[in-house]
């Protein structure tokens, strides 16, 4: 198709209203085409036209060069193929709207649609029609907005997205998160979002200085990207938190794994400009509707999650329950009263022995701190000490513990060796060092024999002042032992550059799995393997039961510590046992070591048919779990589990005894970040809405009813209470 000549594009247009005549000027054709084309090359405006059916039958030169095509390739295509409408276009595909309506139209904005092009034009059209008002097309001039929408364009970017990492800023993240709620409330869908937030993220900033902590976060923003791929949005709140939203996502075993891989991916070293340097991340996470269905409810949640994370301890993440605001005043009450302990001298050192596999002997005392509180009554290490680190009341309480231990172990033989934990807090503060040296000084102890126990959570901070305290320690002359390796995420290089004497397997890696009943020995053999390749010795801590001591002794564990020998003792009473003469343990799995294994104990629902009965739950793995309340509960049973908080646990009977039952899990349990487990899944509110409940975050109570189906309804409940449990009651399902 030819191009319209140039005379006939602009032939017969006139004033509107005032005619050559009227103003007696007579108009000189080519003086017309030459103020066109100076219009056209200065790029004040450009012109176009189209025939009947959209396809352009002239196009300014200059247009031509800015697409960077020939215009003859141009003449002939669809005027919507070249030119799409701009971002932002709120009518959608109006080119084409427009061109195909023959009315008038002024001020669109469209893009060339060929990728690589940058070109932005403002449109204005007029149909022409002949004498016989026969359609002909489309004439009309267009003006180049290139530069000024791009600058519109990064100035919206800049609204809504970081100007240092890319992400989504706080206000972006709030609207997509309003959004998300509102659509997915209509369609019964869910979305999860976690707050993070960098674990010594300010030692950076005051060491490396603040250009450091800039490319630091970019990094992390980076690997970030990594991890979530297209699964969802990340924004940076400000400072270092961020967010993640994900929608359609409310499996916490799934959740539970992308924490897991975004504290893995953030906690390796970084490389700045100033050096080298780690972090690391905490995160909580909350589900809605489950947690939250509204924005400030599921943020809240989140947020409360992402503090009870911090405050057990870092590096770990944390799901919403409902008793974590709870959980979190009795923290700060705590806090209170541990800071008075302090000076009370409230607390008393415990010892587990550490026995040799090689003869059952006892050749070093695990010192394990204890709070003597007077509401309390003693209480567990597990519970106290994680509040104190958060609050740096560990310094202190640390400084006391490796004193007392000095003191203690110095009264007994000189083959027996005293170990006590260093955590992360401890071994950052001013003056560790001179601390553990004063304390062998006033004791007189031999350095070998004091056991350092370091946490992998050490390895994670600045290098170079984990290198410099290492070498003081092991210039001193302690022994370092890197403790529960395999449940963080420590570097090998650094165990290889740390003079470790030993590396000490922690408890969780003997969790029940479905290959093997005493957890992951593949694993052990591995870590048995490397030490003994770096000249290393291996400890398994937390091993109740004989059958899991044959198994590690097979495997070559050194030594081992837990139930199965003996709880921790006082000093008092490791006096008396030294006092015996050579002292050995003989493994056993009945006895007084097992008692402190019931603080697992806690009442949880039994739900069979339409009945629901209180029981307790004696203990817990990912496969089933033991419970105790009911008789006459024969094997085969089907029943459901409900641990609280919504979490049902569909559940078979496989054997019973007496008012004891074991029970097997139709689908596994998860990690809950704490320590403990959890179910994949729980009640839905969309299920509790729909019998009647307002839709609302997972009140308190019992809903098994609104969601589980019976197939039939007994009059009277199938099974007795027990007589060892007279506090229990059956009742129809709420």
């Amino acid at each position: 198709m030819g191009a319209m000549p140039f005379s006939e594009l602009f032939k017969g247009r006139k004033p509107a209203g005032v005619t050559a005549d009227a103003l007696n000027i007579e108009v000189d054709q080519s003086d017309k085409l030459a103020i066109v084309a100076d219009l056209e090359a200065s790029g004040v405006s450009w012109f176009w036209a189209t025939d009947p059916k959209g396809r352009i039958t002239y196009l300014s030169p200059s247009v031509a060069a800015a697409l960077q095509t020939d215009i003859s390739t141009l003449l002939g295509q669809s005027m919507q193929t070249v030119f799409v409408p701009a971002a932002g276009e709120t009518e959608g595909r109006s080119l084409g709207l427009k061109l195909g309506s023959r009315k008038s139209f002024a001020g669109l904005t469209v893009r060339a649609s060929k990728p690589g092009t940058d070109l932005v034009l403002k449109l204005s059209g007029r149909p022409v029609h002949s004498s016989s008002a026969e359609f002909q097309g489309y004439r009309g001039s267009a003006i180049d907005v290139t530069e000024e929408f791009r600058a519109e364009e990064e100035a919206a970017r800049l609204a809504q997205f970081d100007s240092l990492t890319g992400l989504a800023n706080r206000h972006r993240m709030e609207n997509r998160i309003d959004s998300t709620l509102a659509a997915f409330r209509q369609s019964e869908r869910s979305c999860a979002v976690m707050m993070m937030d960098l674990d010594r993220f300010k030692q950076v900033n005051d060491t490396l200085g603040h250009a450091a902590g800039d490319q630091l976060l970019q990094q992390v923003a980076e690997r970030l990207r990594t991890v979530l791929a297209s699964r969802g949005e990340i924004g940076r709140l400000g400072g270092d938190e961020f967010q993640v939203l994900i929608p359609d996502m409310d499996d916490r075993g799934e959740l539970g794994e992308f924490a897991k891989k975004i504290i893995t991916m953030v906690s390796q070293p970084y490389s700045v400009d100033e050096g080298r340097c780690t972090i690391g991340c905490s995160v909580g996470v909350a589900i809605a509707p489950y947690d939250g269905v509204d924005r400030e409810e599921l943020t809240r949640s989140a947020d409360l999650a992402l503090y009870a994370a911090k405050n057990g301890g870092r590096g770990q993440f944390r799901f919403y329950a409902a008793d974590l605001e709870h959980d979190a005043n009795l923290r700060k009450r705590m806090e209170v009263d541990l800071a008075d302990a302090i000076e009370n001298g409230s607390f008393v050192l415990r010892y587990q022995p550490v026995v040799a596999t090689d003869g059952n002997q006892v050749v070093a005392l695990d010192a394990q701190y204890f709070w003597t509180d007077e509401e309390r009554g003693i209480v567990e290490p597990e519970i106290f000490l994680p509040v104190a680190e958060g609050s740096r009341l560990i310094v202190p309480i640390g400084e006391w513990g490796v004193r007392k231990a000095c003191q203690d172990a110095a009264a007994w033989p000189s083959a027996l060796r005293v170990s006590i934990r260093i955590t992360a807090v401890q071994f950052g503060a001013d003056g560790f060092v001179n601390t553990v040296e004063q304390a062998l000084k006033d004791a007189g102890l031999d350095p070998s024999r004091l056991d350092l126990l370091l946490c992998e959570s050490i390895l994670q901070g600045d290098p170079t002042a984990i290198d410099k305290t290492v070498s003081a320690l092991f210039k001193l002359g302690v022994r370092l032992t890197l403790d529960q390796f395999g449940s963080g995420f420590s570097s090998l290089s650094y165990i290889r550059r740390t003079p470790f004497a030993a590396l000490k397997i922690g408890a969780n890696f003997f969790e029940p799995t479905t290959r093997d009943p005493h957890g992951d020995m593949e694993m052990v053999q591995a870590i048995v393997s490397l030490a003994s390749a770096m000249g290393m010795e291996t400890f398994a801590a937390g091993v109740h039961a004989k059958d899991l001591l044959s198994r590690l002794t097979d495997q070559g564990v050194h030594y081992i510590q837990g139930f199965v020998f003996s709880d921790a003792i006082d000093a008092e009473r490791v006096g008396d046992e030294l006092g015996r003469g050579e002292w050995t343990l003989a493994p056993t799995d009945t006895g007084a070591q097992r008692a402190s294994r019931r603080t697992v104990l806690r009442r949880i629902g039994l739900i069979h048919e339409d009945y629901y009965y209180d029981v307790t739950l004696r203990n817990l793995s990912r496969s089933g779990a033991m419970i105790q309340g009911l008789e006459a509960v024969p094997a085969g049973t089907q029943c459901v589990l409900d641990f609280g908080g919504g979490q049902l646990a569909v559940a078979t009977v496989r054997r019973t005894m007496d008012d004891t039952q074991g029970v097997e899990f139709e689908q596994e349990l998860v990690d809950d970040g704490a320590g403990g487990l959890c179910t994949r899944h729980r009640v839905s509110p969309y299920d509790l809405a729909a019998a009647g409940v307002p839709l609302q975050a997972l009140p308190a109570g019992k809903y098994s009813a609104a969601t589980l189906q019976f197939d039939q309804k007994p009059s009277i409940p199938q099974f007795s209470l027990s007589t060892n449990a007279p506090e229990q009651t059956g009742r129809e399902a709420a």
